[in-house]
């Protein structure tokens, strides 16, 4: 078990009237974390240290803080061993999904240093004589980044690191499911010599969610916030936002498909749709979470899938397995709900199959249509359900009925037909003859629909972080006509 507080202006401190809060083991039910459980008031208190850590940071210059992000890097991989069992307590994920976790936000690091330099503007040719004309770019001041627990270090260092390097000073919400994960980011950051004040982190309790989270959007001294999370959640911030006109990036749910056509190679779609489906217990937003396979080759699919999934090792976390626990026996139960909703109006299922606890076997359910809810709702779970195309047509019109837009694949064998289905689907992200879990850190990362908008990643995300201002230089002896 470990104890945190706060971090605010380069300092650990408790949250206002000593609140705490404790985040239980899903697997063994113990207690993982006890954080300090944050009130308004400490919220107040972190934008005002990030106020304040902006007016030098956005002075300092681009290699200083590319040296800065790239030490974080290497210290937040120095420190691999301790994320993982702190994940493993906290989440209940996998080693192996940790670990990659920690790998991939030093490339998100990394990728943000490298972007420092790459922070643009241009000269716009003027009609007015003498002028010099420039769209420039600049920081905008405190950011807030809100990050999940599904992928904790990769989403909280995302949450961060660009808009770091683009000069601004950010809080950090962290999620109350993993905030010792997240507080390790901030701390890996300040050993590699952030200065004071520029990262603050901020724990709450599910309790004080609304009003923590309320705060910080409405705290005049923040200017946009970046959320990465549900759906349901992201409508609320977006909400609040607008009320300030703040701006807001809005990365969320997804009910990523795959889609298989009649000419695809069967064994790679098997193997991209156990990894999609099934990698961190399908918690995700990428996750697969629908197959839309056409008729013609579906019977194969669905036996060679089968087999392959009902071969995962799954169990506890600390044991050699492809699937650990999920957050919470929430998910459990909720998962549980859309496939009897699924099997009692017709579909069957393939393998696996809810158990008790937390922790459930990689399970597909075949022959799902479109008036089920596993269709339509996001399980988040390790469940994946099948669906039957009689064509390609409609296979895109299947990929297509759904409110997300984050992930999807298309597996063909004809390259040119395949770039025609994918641009046909509504997703701000898809791959040909890959799995829809995908991700680089210099790629612009986004949905579209209920999953989204805005863009993480490289040039996207520079934009995203910065404001573009128009500013003249000018004949101060020019003609006026009057």
């Amino acid at each position: 078990m470990s104890t945190i507080d706060l971090l605010i202006g380069g300092e650990k401190s408790a949250a206002h009237g000593q609140k705490s809060f404790e985040r239980k083991d899903p697997v063994t039910g113990e207690v993982a974390t006890t954080a300090a459980a944050a009130t308004t008031a400490d919220v107040d208190r972190a934008v005002e240290a990030a106020a304040k850590a902006f007016i030098d940071w956005s002075e300092t210059g681009p290699s200083k803080r590319r040296e800065i992000l790239m030490e974080a890097a290497d210290v937040m991989e120095e420190k691999t061993s301790e994320f993982i069992e702190v994940g493993i307590a906290e989440t209940g994920a996998t080693g192996p999904w940790i670990g990659f976790n920690v790998s991939f936000a030093a490339k998100i690091l990394r990728e943000a240093a490298a972007m420092t330099t790459q922070i643009k503007g241009e000269v716009v040719p003027s009609d007015k004589p003498g002028n010099l004309a420039m769209a420039y770019r600049q920081p905008v001041g405190v950011l807030v980044g809100m990050a999940p627990w599904n992928a904790p270090v990769i989403l909280g260092t995302r949450a961060v690191a660009m808009p770091i390097a683009c000069g601004n000073t950010i809080v950090l919400k962290a999620s109350e499911m993993c905030p010792r994960l997240h507080m390790m980011i901030a701390e890996c950051l300040e050993e590699a010599g952030l200065p004071k004040g520029v990262i603050n982190v901020v724990t709450h309790s599910a309790e004080d969610a609304p009003e923590v989270v309320a705060r910080l959007i409405e705290h005049p001294k923040v200017k946009r916030i970046n959320f990465t999370g549900s759906t349901r959640v992201g409508k609320i911030i977006a909400q609040t936002a607008a009320r300030h006109l703040k701006p807001v990036l809005l990365e969320l749910g997804g009910k990523a498909p795959q889609v298989i056509l009649d000419d695809a190679d069967i064994d790679a779609a098997v193997n991209a749709a156990a990894f999609g489906a099934f990698m961190n217990q399908g918690q995700i937003c990428m996750s697969t979470e629908r197959i839309i396979v056409d008729a013609k080759v579906a019977d194969e699919f669905v036996e060679k899938f089968g087999k392959k999934a009902a071969g995962l090792p799954y169990g506890n976390p600390r044991d050699q397995v492809v699937l650990g626990s999920v957050i919470d026996r929430k998910t459990i139960d909720k998962v549980d709900d859309l496939i009897n909703d699924a099997l009692s109006k017709g579909a069957t299922l393939v393998t696996g199959g809810v158990e008790e606890g937390t922790i459930m076997p990689a399970t597909i359910i075949d022959n799902v249509t479109q008036d089920m809810k596993l269709f339509r709702d996001e399980s988040f779970g390790p469940v994946v359900c099948i669906i039957r195309a009689s064509d390609t047509d409609h296979a895109v019109d299947l990929a297509n009925d759904t409110e997300y837009g984050l992930s999807a694949s298309v597996f063909g064998s004809d390259i040119r037909r395949a770039m025609a289905v994918a641009k046909r689907i509504e997703s701000g992200i898809c791959h040909i003859n890959g799995p829809t879990v995908h991700d680089e850190a210099q790629m612009p990362f986004g949905g579209v629909k209920s999953s989204g908008y805005g863009r993480f990643g490289g040039s996207a995300g520079v934009n995203e972080f910065t404001e573009l201002r128009w500013i003249t230089i000018e004949d101060p002896n020019q003609h006026y006509p009057f």
